[in-house]
């Protein structure tokens, strides 16, 4: 049976109005079964970067330990609802066991494979994926196991030079195009894995699918599509977790808007 977990994090988002992403995360949590949702409590503060390169980071350091804390403690497959991307990263440290054999796949308009020496911003979203991946710089530790060559990117067009460069010599499996659910599914497999968690940041929906994301990319992914991906990954290589990401609505009727195409994804996760 899956768990949720809300967690409105803010405070890893490069964007302007980052505190929208609380409204979203607040907006899905109404439409979850209370009897199996936990909304955490965030710090409300910023957060200083204390003299890293990482912005917010002693909020990001403390919601990390409550989500470790949170996935923990049930057996049972946590899809986990965001708030930023970061919040992947201490969910797949709070997976049961070594993570030799977990597959990574990312839905994300952004590659989220910064550093915090390549990072403009600062921001811990944009470095999440590279955070799982390791890197001796990160002040936050990211889990152990994971590899690049278990790790699939689907849907990323909207990538930096630093980020172009170690996608081009790092092994990370790219996909583009969701044309063939089953070939798809077929690449995870492919990988080795023998589970799988899968992290969708809605911002690698097309805009016409759904508008309420804080930096908006034309071109993107169907919401069917991914979520015959989904499905079809899923018949296929056990979940080992989830996270849903990204959603930032600018008013309560953009959320009602939007929230069609985010049930879809949380009902093929879960």
């Amino acid at each position: 049976m899956t768990r949720f977990l809300v967690v409105p994090q803010w405070q890893g988002s490069p964007a302007p109005r980052a505190m929208l992403l609380t409204d979203g995360a607040a907006a899905i949590a109404g439409d979850l079964p209370s009897a199996r949702t936990t909304v955490l409590e965030v710090p409300l503060e910023a957060g200083d970067a204390e003299g890293t390169g990482v912005h917010r980071l002693s909020s990001l350091r403390r919601t990390g330990e409550l989500i470790e804390e949170a996935v923990s403690a049930h057996a049972d497959v946590t899809l986990v609802v965001g708030g930023d991307c970061g919040v992947s990263v201490a969910a797949v440290a709070a997976l049961p066991g070594a993570l030799h054999d977990v597959a990574i796949v990312w839905f994300d308009a952004h590659p989220d494979l910064h550093t915090p020496e390549s990072s403009v911003s600062g921001a811990y979203a944009g470095m999440a994926l590279r955070a799982l991946l390791g890197h001796d710089s990160f002040p936050l530790d990211g889990p152990a196991g994971l590899s690049p060559e278990r790790t699939v990117l689907v849907g990323a067009r909207a990538e930096d030079d630093a980020e172009t460069e170690f996608l081009s010599s790092s092994g990370i499996v790219r996909v583009d195009a969701l044309d063939d659910a089953q070939q798809f599914a077929e690449a995870v497999v492919a990988t080795g894995a023998s589970r799988v968690y899968v992290h969708i940041d809605v911002d690698v929906l097309d805009p016409s699918e759904l508008a309420g994301v804080s930096s908006a990319v034309p071109f993107g992914l169907r919401t069917a599509e991914v979520v015959d991906a989904v499905r079809a990954l899923r018949q296929r290589i056990p979940l080992a977790g989830a996270t849903i990401a990204g959603f930032a609505p600018r008013s309560p009727g953009d959320a009602v808007e939007d929230m069609g195409a985010i049930l879809r994804l949380i009902g093929a996760l879960a």
